[in-house]
């Protein structure tokens, strides 16, 4: 009830409000809700390492100060192919566009540690750009922590923005030193793109000495050359068959490194993204954190527990049913929830020998939302065949 109304009531806006929309598109699994959760401080978007685990667009609110952030995590960008192979709903394949529309600015987030997939922006991610070339977007290389060889961080970012960031050619003199200290911050060159003012103190190109390294840590005391002039041609519409042998993105207006999952890296691209909020009215009351309701956060975070435990394809077949509701007399929550699945075998699997399975489940769940909701949750589940 107090949900509902804060998002029916009119916002609290302050003297003179800024705005920012910000749509995080992506492979799926790239940590797209991971990174919605961190700048947000909460839990309340569900995570797994199975992919399609954000099954629609939802907003996340971040309030500070004057200023207010609104987060649209999107689905993984996928095509209908695979939307079809996952047993996906058709709002899979049309949400990221709708987000697209309605953004201030994209992140393009990509998973660093995949080495099949992070040399090239996927086919459907450079689709949305190329559809939207108005919308600034900003690239962010995300599981930094799991590239053992950092020095591979600079080929990654010269093929996905083509070697060209925010109107300007990259031209980069690295120097190559060993260290075993470990940073989640490689930064290693500065293209000097952005205008003084945009300038983010910890942005990776709002530095005018950054380092390169090869190896597992980062030499702090290297100096890097700085960038060429050579101008970039503004962004343009491009038709889908233009796209079929272009691997990055020449108009993105800076680059963050960060590992989404620790936190690290995520503050300075937070202060970065309230940096470019814009005069505006607030949409939502400060004290709300996202649009969806409690319902819908309980059955994002079992449906995550289910992925997480369940082979393969199994749980993208499990209904799920809130049977019970109820707040106690102490203040707790009473949750009971059905999850239906169209097989015996798929019930003996959720389940788990002796129970241990869906005990597992029910444990983790009812923590998250503890968290989420800050109060007391008793979260029962049951398993029948549909």
């Amino acid at each position: 009830e107090e949900q509902k109304r804060l998002l029916e009531n009119r916002p609290d806006q302050p003297q003179s409000p800024k705005v920012l929309r910000i749509a995080i598109i992506g492979a799926p699994n790239a940590g797209k809700s991971t990174l919605s959760n961190q700048l947000l401080g909460r839990k309340v978007f569900p995570v797994s390492k199975k992919v399609h685990t954000t099954r629609c667009k939802a907003q996340g609110v971040i309030t500070h100060e004057d200023t207010q952030l609104i987060i649209l995590d999107t689905p993984g960008l996928t095509n209908p192919l695979k939307a079809k192979r996952h047993n996906l709903e058709e709002a899979m394949l049309t949400d990221p566009w709708d987000s697209m529309k309605h953004a201030d600015l994209v992140l393009v987030l990509v998973d660093v540690s995949d080495h099949w997939t992070r040399n090239s922006l996927s086919r459907e991610v450079l689709k949305c750009l190329s559809q939207f070339p108005h919308i600034p977007s900003v690239l962010v290389l995300n599981k930094v922590d799991k590239l053992k060889k950092k020095f591979l961080l600079l080929e990654i970012a010269t093929d996905l923005t083509e070697g060209i960031v925010n109107g300007k050619k990259l031209e980069v003199k690295s120097a190559v030193k060993q260290d075993s200290r470990s940073s989640a911050k490689p930064l290693f060159y500065t293209p000097r793109a952005s205008p003084p003012e945009s300038k983010v103190p910890g942005s990776p190109f709002g530095q005018e000495k950054n380092q390169a390294q090869e190896g597992p840590g980062l030499d702090k005391s290297s100096d890097v050359g700085g960038a060429g002039t050579g101008e970039a041609q503004g962004p343009r519409h491009h038709e889908p068959e233009d796209l079929k042998d272009v691997k990055g993105w020449p108009h993105f207006q800076e680059i963050f490194m960060l590992a989404a999952l620790r936190g690290e890296e995520v503050d300075t691209l937070k202060r970065y993204l309230l940096m470019q909020a814009k005069p505006g009215p607030w949409e939502f009351h400060s004290d709300v954190l996202t649009n969806q309701s409690p319902q819908e956060i309980c059955d994002n975070i079992i449906r995550e527990k289910v992925l997480e435990y369940l082979p393969l394809e199994v749980p993208y077949g499990v209904t799920q049913v809130t049977e019970i509701w109820e707040e106690g007399e102490c203040g707790e929550l009473l949750i009971v929830q059905s999850l239906l699945v169209p097989r015996e075998s798929h019930k003996r699997m959720l389940i788990g020998r002796g129970g241990k399975v869906i005990s597992r489940i029910a444990q983790e769940a009812g923590q998250d939302l503890m968290n989420a909701f800050l109060c007391d949750v008793r979260l029962k589940l049951k398993v029948e065949v549909k």
